[in-house]
């Protein structure tokens, strides 16, 4: 049996929310070893003057957790 650990992240981008959620998994990546999945838990937008200026896209990230 696998236990499996999820943490929660935000990306965020100028050009689109896939591009947002890339970015979080791509970030999280980094430093997180074995990711399993990602799931998109919300996506939200920063808006001025009528536009949206920044997508933001919060993903739960899934990896396994390693006994030592």
């Amino acid at each position: 049996m696998t236990a499996v650990k999820i943490v929660k992240i935000t990306g965020t981008s100028e050009e689109s929310w896939q591009t947002a959620a890339e970015e979080a998994f791509r970030e999280a990546n980094k430093t997180i070893d074995d990711i399993s999945g990602i799931e998109v838990e919300d996506w939200t937008a920063q808006v001025e003057n009528d536009e949206i200026t920044e997508y933001r896209a919060t993903v739960e990230v899934a990896f396994p957790v390693h006994s030592e």
